[in-house]
Parts: structure tokens; C-alpha cells; sequence
């Protein structure tokens, strides 16, 4: 009966992610010139091949955030740029199970260094809002969960996209650009 429960759960967690995924996605309209993104680290802590220590969830001792990130090459246009965290080795938490959120940017905006945003918490900084919060059962709930496969190697990434964010139901939203970002395996 356990396992038939942990079945059902395991079931219904991929399917509600894969629905907000959609959700989130079918929001914003692909343009048919989609601009590749340049993203970069901001923080010397973070190499892209493993998880700086402490970046970790609290769950394995860490106090983790976001990696403060430049983003350049943002096309005209760009209101929001958006990060989708995920871990591609857990597929509960892939596709933007660890977090979505916005970072609302002045129109015209070319290159921007985006903030870091704490895990674990609601509380969000000036400029960012809540696309979609964290997909895990375990520990906290928040905007963002830092990594937390308790070191086994897990690939953590973040997807980074350039959108117009439209306030008016008559405009459609648009996905002007894209990027992935390899955060580092923990």
C-alpha cells in the first residue's frame, strides 16, 4: 500500500510540473528570430562544474541562493528576463522544478547583472515575482530551492529567457530569447 502511495504521488508530481511547464511556456509566444542569450556568472564562487559549498540546500547544511548572473545580448523589446532552475539528473525537478521567477528589467535594457535570490523563501528582492515555486516535497517551500541531492552528482542548470511581459490581454507575450546555463553538479 506504501508503495502504491508513493507511486501515486511520484505520478501526480510529474504531471502537475509538466502542467505549470506548459503553463509558463505557452505564455510567451517563440519569435521566429529567437535570440541566443549570453549568460555568465557575476560570482567568482560559481565555475559551472560543481556547486560552490554552501550553495546547497538547508536540508545537507547549505544556505543556498541563486548565482548572481549577466545576462547580455538581451534583444529590443525585453521587459522580464526569466530563470528556470532545474536539476536534469531528478525528473521531478527538471524542466524548472527547483524554481521560476521573473526579474522585471527597463525596456531597452542591452546587458544586465541579475541579483541574487535567496532559496528556501517566499521573500523575494525588489524587481523579482513568483513564476512558479519550487516542485519539492522535502524541506521548505519557496520561490527557489538550491540544490539538494545530498552530493551524489546530481546536473543542476538554469534557463535563462528574454520576454516581453505584455500587461494588456489584447498584446501577446512574446519569448525573444533564450540561454541555458550549467550551475555544476552536486
Amino acid at each position: 500500500m506504501r508503495n502504491q502511495s508513493l507511486l501515486v504521488i511520484f505520478f501526480f508530481i510529474t504531471f502537475t510540473g509538466f502542467l505549470a511547464a506548459c503553463v509558463t511556456t505557452a505564455k510567451y509566444k517563440p519569435v521566429s528570430n529567437l535570440v541566443t542569450l549570453e549568460v555568465s556568472f557575476a560570482d567568482p564562487l560559481w565555475d559551472g562544474k560543481s556547486i560552490p559549498e554552501g550553495q546547497q540546500c538547508n536540508a545537507f547544511g547549505g544556505n543556498g541562493a541563486t548565482p548572481r548572473l549577466t545576462v547580455k545580448n538581451i534583444p529590443s523589446g525585453t521587459n522580464v528576463i526569466i530563470m528556470e532552475y532545474s536539476d536534469r539528473s531528478w525528473p521531478q525537478m527538471d524542466d524548472g522544478g527547483h524554481g521560476k521567477i521573473g526579474y522585471r528589467i527597463p525596456l531597452g535594457t542591452t546587458e544586465i547583472t541579475i541579483p541574487s535570490v535567496p532559496g528556501h523563501t517566499f521573500d523575494l528582492p525588489e524587481g523579482f515575482f513568483l513564476l512558479e515555486a519550487h516542485r519539492s516535497l522535502r524541506g521548505n517551500g519557496g520561490a527557489y530551492k538550491p540544490p539538494c541531492s545530498g552530493g551524489i552528482g546530481h546536473s543542476y542548470y538554469v534557463t535563462v529567457k528574454a520576454v516581453y511581459d505584455s500587461s494588456s490581454k489584447s498584446e501577446e507575450s512574446k519569448l525573444l530569447g533564450k540561454a541555458k546555463k550549467e550551475l555544476g553538479k552536486y
